[in-house]
């Protein structure tokens, strides 16, 4: 689907900006008990099937995105810049960006007008949205979660119920 073949946008009323924020909270709360569920010396080296990343530089990636999604959001800045390098493989660091994001995404995403989350703007992808980015975000983060649910399985874990948010 092309942007100009999407569905018409929606009013920002039907979402409104704390919904999205709890939404996109459980969503993380349950990507990082999938972290946890990880064994240390897997989290960054396990791929169930390569060229396929590990789970932790999935998550890294996660991190970053909510980080570009929080400076637009403060600043009005969307432009891209790509990480600087290779996150550090190192589990407990993983986990203490994660929580240090929860309360700037808890500050920054029900202050935002809700009609600001509308305006189409130039993002890292394309001419989308605020909200088409931020659900672009959560969408990633499930996607990589659902890797992170064989990655788990093929090393005969049992993953975090899904619908445990």
């Amino acid at each position: 689907m092309t942007q100009t073949d999407a569905a018409p946008a929606l009013t920002p009323s039907l979402v409104s900006p704390e919904y999205l924020l709890a939404h996109w909270q459980g969503n993380r709360r349950l990507t990082r008990r999938v972290i946890e569920a990880f064994p240390e010396d897997q989290l960054f080296t396990f791929t169930a099937a390569p060229p396929m990343r590990p789970f932790g530089e999935l998550a890294w990636e996660v991190v970053g995105l909510a980080d570009y999604v929080l400076r637009g959001l403060n600043t009005g800045d969307w432009s891209w810049t790509p990480p600087a390098g290779a996150a550090p493989p190192r589990p407990r660091r993983l986990l203490a960006a994660w929580d240090e994001q929860t309360p700037r995404l808890e500050a920054a995403v029900p202050v935002y007008p809700p009609e600001r989350y509308q305006e189409k703007r130039d993002m890292a992808w394309g001419h989308f949205s605020p909200l088409d980015t931020v659900l672009y975000a959560i969408e990633n983060e499930i996607h990589h979660r659902g890797q992170g649910y064989v990655y788990l399985r093929a090393l005969g874990i049992q993953p975090p119920a899904f619908y445990e948010r």
